[in-house]
């Protein structure tokens, strides 16, 4: 799963020019901190930073380990996406230039949007009990890895979407 987010290894394929643009978590020490990369040497760097970690976390995959993907949505209004349209290779699409400091503000952004979920005091039908507590973030013992992929951005209902994965242990 690593390899795939990160875009490594059997999964470098999908490496585009766009994956600059995905945010990762990375380690120093303790500490996480979250960046962006260019070269698939930083990314490798990173898988293999996480790989420790995962070890020293010593996660039990018989049920407490879990990928969450919530789509974050981000409004632009059709005067200003009609600015960011292009042609490419025949097909209608769009282009935003982000600077570093805009697109940690989507990931922050983000980020605290899912915690103010995990606040709230709603009841979410046909999860179990495990799948509920890890929403309100009250059984997460640690989060192992987490990206925001901006590479494959996709529009629905007149907005714009990325993925933020989380991977958990529970």
């Amino acid at each position: 799963m690593f390899s795939y987010l990160l875009r490594i290894g059997d999964y470098q394929q999908y490496a585009t020019k766009t994956i600059g643009n995905n945010v990762y978590m990375d380690l120093k020490g303790k500490k996480a901190f979250f960046r962006r990369t260019k070269l698939a040497y930083e990314r490798n760097n990173i898988f293999v930073v996480i790989k420790r970690f995962a070890k020293k976390c010593k996660p039990d995959f018989a049920g407490k380990v879990y990928l969450e993907t919530v789509r974050c949505f981000f409004s632009i209004s059709d005067e200003n996406l009609e600015k960011y349209r292009y042609t490419y290779e025949d097909k209608n699409t769009y282009a935003f230039m982000m600077s570093d400091k805009y697109i940690m503000g989507l990931y922050a952004q983000c980020l605290s949007a899912r915690k103010a979920i995990a606040l709230e005091n709603i009841e979410l039908e046909g999860l179990s009990e495990t799948e509920l507590g890890m929403v309100k973030l009250e059984t997460v013992r640690e989060v192992l890895f987490q990206a925001l992929l901006l590479d494959d951005v996709k529009f629905e209902d007149g907005k714009v979407y990325a993925e933020l994965v989380t991977i958990y242990l529970l």
